[in-house]
């Protein structure tokens, strides 16, 4: 790393991805500084899941589960198909596989954790501007005026002000996904477990509830844009959907709405986006990073965030170097999702798929692994990410 010895890096982006980069740097020995528009704590619409990947790397990067007030472990997950079968699928004791935690909390303690490293923290402060010069770039902070950095990060989302000001943007993109979600208090007791409803006319998308303490949810449902759903729609939609006696059953009759409902997109295209502009590096959402399947991102942008980290502190080829990372670590996953993705496209689909996976016991406790992300979406595909205990290590967290 003897070009960005000494030199300041600069993420811009507080979310998971961007704090991932930034701990990984600055335990290294890199200065980094980290800026975002938001003033932390703030709200990100999610759907707040955590799966078995994002769980170990958030471990391994030291964020502690009671540093988030609402850390809600999950032991088993609930699906039905469009013809109303309803199939559990328990998840393994041994440590945590799935946990779902809101944003506002999760993202200020992964924030605390940089601060703690040693990262300087400028929240409250946009980019501006950016420019390419001589052995680095130019970037015109929002109060602090312009700095020059050797190499930036961008993880500063799906609208990544980076990727445009460095013109590596796409025009007209607006995401893969589109999702709309809600939180909930004083919810029945079937809702202390994860449900996903595959609806027929949602498909391949779903809708969800996630547990949360305190006899709360965070609903919601996701539609492709390509579904012929109108995203002007699905404000109209919330009300109806709620509404449906599966939905309703789970919520239960005393179930209350808690504040606005809140819609965001997801970018799902990370092997046709590019990766860098010259020395910038995108990650997480602003590198399109979710799976094209489920839309969970959080783990991809752990992933990417510390992948770009580990090509700076390299030194060589950075750019080259990280874009090779993120094709050996995600392109067949995301290829993969992508196929799953269609064939969950029809109600047959979904109903063979669930039907194979509930079929004994044994497919059961193996399907909930491999839906959280226990183990690399095309593991089975991709040798050369094989290592000892890849189908078989135990959760994140053991007690």
């Amino acid at each position: 790393m003897a070009e960005a010895a000494g030199a300041e890096i600069v993420v811009v982006g507080g979310g998971p991805a961007g704090a991932a980069a930034a701990i990984t740097l600055v335990r290294a020995g890199t200065p980094v500084l980290l800026v975002d528009k938001a003033r932390f704590p703030r709200d990100k619409c999610c759907g707040d899941g955590l799966t078995a990947d994002a769980l170990r790397q958030l471990e391994g990067l030291g964020l502690r589960p009671d540093a988030v007030p609402d850390w809600q472990p999950v032991g088993e997950v609930v699906v039905r198909s469009p013809v109303g079968r309803t199939v559990r699928f328990p998840l393994p004791g041994d440590g945590q596989y799935a946990v779902v935690a809101p944003r506002m909390q999760l993202d200020a303690a992964l924030v605390d954790v940089a601060r703690a490293a040693g990262v300087k923290v400028a929240d409250g402060h946009g980019l501006a501007g950016a420019r390419a010069v001589a052995g680095g770039l130019e970037l015109d902070i929002d109060g602090l005026g312009t700095l020059t950095t050797p190499y930036a990060i961008g993880a500063d989302g799906a609208w990544s002000p980076l990727r445009h000001a460095l013109g590596a943007n796409q025009p007209g993109y607006l995401g893969d996904w589109h999702a709309f979600r809600q939180y909930f208090s004083n919810v029945g007791p079937s809702a202390a477990d994860l449900w996903i409803w595959f609806e027929p006319d949602l498909l391949p998308g779903y809708a969800w509830s996630f547990p949360l303490p305190g006899r709360r949810a965070n609903v919601g449902f996701g539609i492709l844009r390509d579904a012929g759903i109108p995203i002007r729609e699905m404000k109209d939609m919330w009300p109806e959907l709620l509404s449906r006696p599966a939905i309703c059953d789970v919520l239960g009759d005393s179930a209350v709405a808690e504040g606005t409902h809140k819609a965001w997109p997801i970018p799902a295209r990370i092997d046709q986006m590019p990766l860098t502009a010259g020395r910038a590096l995108f990650v997480g959402d602003a590198a399109c990073a979710t799976d094209p399947m489920t839309g969970e991102g959080i783990a991809q942008a752990l992933l990417t965030g510390r992948l770009a980290a580990e090509a700076i502190l390299s030194g060589d080829r950075v750019g080259e170097r990280y874009e090779l990372a993120v094709e050996h670590e995600l392109f067949a996953d995301h290829r993969l999702a992508r196929l799953l993705s269609r064939a969950l496209s029809h109600r047959k689909g979904v109903r063979i798929a669930l039907r194979v996976a509930g079929s004994s016991d044994w497919t059961r406790r193996n399907f909930g692994r491999w839906l959280f992300e226990d183990y690399p979406r095309a593991a089975v595909l991709t040798p050369s990410r094989w290592r000892r205990g890849l189908f078989s290590g135990s959760g994140a967290y053991r007690p």
